[in-house]
């Protein structure tokens, strides 16, 4: 079978990863997939913010949780290393969809190089807050940006999951 078409059959969602910390350059192959995805006019309106210092992974957990409405103790990225940001650029009028594809794209090259992943919501509200705009502005990253979502990435502890029943009738035909 096409590795590619593999990938996509074969992949899953991950809840459950190990402490460590994947290598530099697989994380680098997974950025670069996502900077390839189909974008609306050649826009390029995606953009990745890789997070692997340990400290600031904390406070995104943590904010993420809040939003979330969860427990405290609770990790919504599922112990993974490594969090991808995608945001997009309000201005571009496909953003959503863009960032949608990089998200697709980064979580397929993780899996073809071994790693798990997961796509984690409420980033849209996360940057929505003071705090996640001046960490742009930190940044050097101007303009008005829409959080799409995270990408939680690193080793799977465990098996993965299998892949459920496709449900019947949907796909239609002309």
């Amino acid at each position: 079978m096409n590795e590619v078409l593999k990938a996509m059959k074969e992949r899953r969602s991950v809840r459950s990863f190990k402490p460590d910390m994947p290598d530099k350059a697989e994380l680098e192959k997974i950025a670069e997939a996502g900077l390839y995805a189909a974008n609306g006019r050649g826009k390029q309106a995606a953009i990745i913010i890789g997070v692997t210092d340990p400290e600031m992974r904390k406070k995104i957990v943590e904010i993420n949780r809040k939003i979330g409405g969860w427990q405290e103790g609770f990790d919504p990225f599922y112990g993974a290393p490594v969090i991808f940001i995608v945001l997009a650029d309000k201005a571009c009028s496909t953003y959503v969809y863009d960032g949608s594809l990089v998200l697709g794209n980064m979580m397929l090259a993780a899996h073809s190089l071994g790693l798990g992943s997961i796509w984690i919501h409420r980033a849209k509200e996360e940057f929505e807050t003071e705090e996640y705009k001046s960490l742009l502005k930190e940044l050097g990253i101007e303009g008005e940006w829409e959080g799409i979502g995270h990408c939680a990435v690193g080793y799977t502890d465990g098996e993965l999951p299998k892949a459920a029943e496709r449900k019947e009738n949907r796909v239609f035909w002309i």
